[in-house]
């Protein structure tokens, strides 16, 4: 594959050099196109010899070969890392002030922006619009990550870690150009991801064996496919996601508040985490003590809130599609047919757990059932096909219950 990999200048310029080393080391050339500015970060010299490509800023070099509509022709993938607030704006304007510039306009491949700045500048108005821009024209400008900036500074706005835009990415060249920014570009999906644990005393804690690979897995599908994403995530130890707003919570009513915070905003909610049913009765503020030779006291229950339930029953929104996750052990599909109508939602995933199945695998099988009776057998494979498959439906049933206006807003029917 062709990828062009823009690069603006900021501070963050040296992380692309790591990008760059991904994308060659995975068998694609690839174009380094910087701006001026970029090289005062990263020289042209540093560039030219990790691509083995001329290196150049301006359209008058090497004119006969009219650089600055063939480069984008010729792109499967146009990468912008890192991102500049300064970028976001010529690149949302339509300038063409420079090669950079020129080939995000002359592209018709795929076209992903990295943003890195500071958080004031992340959150400024203008900003925020030039992002809604790009978005709506199905550009996808992936959210960047919470940390320690330039100097001392900490907050949202820094470069999301390199392998895992290189990861996004690589997903948007496998989903292929013609599939890509059409269906969940302009959306705002909100996905919930890991097993909660429930504290009975400082040390212990009633949990499950959740590892949180298909809800990352989700999440990533879903950036890669253009959507906005909200992650609300339990416990897990994969690393953070591309792309997506982050947000961690611990036990099952710290999960209510999270989802209940963002489903407002959202065109699909998938709650695809394993929350816990109960929860111990009392919290012990003290270890609980093992006293020889007597049995330990019994641990009361109480039940948690059912979220999947409470976010089908009071959406949020008119059309907002609602999505559960059911982990079964045995009489798999009439448990979830069960589910699916006690619950409420429009799509339940059912999948069966146990034995080295699902949990803690990279891979899954399952069936996604529908309100309306449908069933969508999903072969086993990577999560992240399950994924690709569930945002199918997903898309299909926001496009007949809340399709977007002509400025790429979802329209609430």
């Amino acid at each position: 594959m062709n990828i062009v990999l823009g690069v603006s200048g900021g501070i963050a310029a040296y992380k692309a050099c790591e990008l760059l080393r991904r994308f060659s080391e995975s068998g694609h050339d690839v174009r380094v196109v910087p701006t001026a500015s970029a090289l005062h970060f990263v020289g042209a010299a540093t560039w030219s010899a990790l691509s083995g490509q001329p290196v150049s800023t301006e359209v008058w070099e090497s004119v006969h070969e009219v650089p600055h509509v063939r480069i984008g022709q010729q792109a499967d993938l146009l990468v912008v890392a890192p991102a500049t607030a300064d970028l976001l704006a010529r690149a949302a304007h339509g300038l063409a002030d420079d090669l950079l510039t020129n080939t995000l306009l002359t592209a018709r491949c795929p076209v992903v922006f990295a943003p890195a700045m500071h958080t004031e500048m992340w959150e400024h108005p203008a900003t925020r619009e030039n992002v809604a821009v790009l978005r709506r024209r199905g550009a996808i400008v992936i959210e960047p990550a919470v940390g320690r900036l330039t100097g001392a500074d900490t907050g949202k706005g820094r470069f999301p870690d390199p392998e895992a835009v290189f990861e996004l990415c690589a997903r948007v060249l496998a989903r292929g150009a013609d599939r890509v920014g059409a269906d969940l570009a302009g959306r705002h999906v909100l996905v919930s991801a890991g097993g909660t644990r429930e504290p009975l005393d400082p040390v212990r804690f009633l949990g499950n064996l959740s590892t949180g690979r298909q809800g990352y897995a989700l999440a990533s599908v879903a950036a890669a496919r253009g959507a906005r994403v909200t992650l609300v995530a339990a416990h897990t130890e994969l690393p953070d996601p591309a792309g997506v707003d982050l947000v961690r919570v611990g036990t099952a009513a710290e999960m209510r508040a999270a989802v209940l915070a963002a489903a407002p905003d959202a065109d699909a909610v998938v709650m695809a985490a394993a929350v816990a049913d109960f929860r111990p009765a009392d919290y012990v503020p003290v270890k609980i003590k093992k006293v020889d030779r007597a049995d330990p006291e019994p641990v009361a229950l109480v039940r948690n809130p059912d979220i999947l339930a409470e976010v089908s029953r009071d959406r949020a929104a008119p059309g907002q599609v609602v999505v559960g996750f059911a982990a079964e052990t045995d009489d798999v599909l009439a448990n979830g047919r069960k589910k699916i109508a006690r619950k409420g939602c429009d799509l339940l995933v059912v999948n069966q757990v146990g034995g080295g199945l699902a949990f803690g695998s990279p891979d899954n099988q399952a069936v996604v059932l529908a309100d309306d009776g449908a069933e969508t057998e999903v072969p086993y494979g990577p999560k992240a096909a399950l994924a690709d498959l569930l945002w199918d439906l997903v898309a299909e049933r926001l496009a007949r219950s809340r399709p977007l206006t002509g400025d790429g807003r979802s329209e609430q029917r």
